[in-house]
């Protein structure tokens, strides 16, 4: 059951990211102020999400746990390691297409907005978190500076959520509740907004697998390099 729930991610994963592509493009209907722009939507809220809060907070959860040591392994350390690069993969989608919408709504591709400005920190703070891992060669030394980088890095984050509040930004503030908790989408918009959120956390948890499992393979034949060379200074010695 589980191998199976494994081998159906990717496919679970794809056919939802296409029917959330076909509701938002061709079942709702245009916003009635921004037209066919509002389309994005579907995409560029579920994207943020999971860029700031699924991905990067994953990154910080297992970070955390890597530091405490009733739970300290490096699995997790893997798992941090795989959920940054993630991270960064939705951060930048989150900037291209914010870009996007932002260039018929507010008139240029981009603009040094609080919230604009908080995400491509974090996009940098994660490239920095990859470069510091690749800094040194000792896995446990590694592993501890990169968690406590995450964890730090991680303050960007609730800067990011609250910014639009903190701030005058032109980006907007809550796409989907008013400030009195209303909703401001309805019917089939609602319904397929929705569905981008599950169809984007599903491919988090499809990419944050296969880079995992890369990272895991990785170390496995680290492992049996070192193991042979060992083995084979052992033999020369011997003989």
């Amino acid at each position: 059951m589980k191998l199976f729930a494994q081998r159906a991610l990717g496919p679970v994963t794809l056919v939802l990211l296409g029917l959330t592509i076909w509701l938002g493009i061709w079942v709702t209907p245009p916003d009635a102020v921004q037209g066919n722009l509002a389309r994005l939507l579907y995409v560029h809220p579920a994207v943020a999400t999971v860029a700031l809060y699924i991905s990067y907070g994953t990154a910080t959860v297992a970070s955390a746990l890597y530091l405490w040591k009733r739970t300290r392994s490096m699995t997790l350390d893997r798992i941090a390691e795989a959920a940054v690069e993630v991270s960064l993969v939705f951060i930048v989608l989150t900037l291209i297409t914010g870009s996007i919408w932002g260039r018929p709504a507010w008139g240029v591709w981009w603009v040094w907005d609080a919230r604009l400005t908080s995400t491509a920190i974090l996009g940098v703070l994660a490239l920095g978190c990859l470069a510091l891992r690749r800094a040194n060669d000792d896995p446990v030394v590694r592993a501890r500076r990169s968690a406590v980088f995450v964890i730090i890095s991680a303050i960007n984050v609730p800067i990011d959520h609250y910014s639009v509040e903190w701030w005058k930004t032109l980006h907007q503030g809550a796409t989907v509740f008013n400030p009195g908790g209303g909703l401001k989408v309805h019917g089939s918009m609602m319904w397929t907004l929705l569905l981008s959120f599950v169809s984007f956390t599903m491919a988090f948890l499809w990419l944050l697998r296969a880079r995992y499992r890369l990272s895991e393979r990785q170390y496995q034949n680290t492992e049996r390099a070192l193991q042979a060379a060992l083995d084979q200074r052992r033999a020369e010695v011997n003989s």
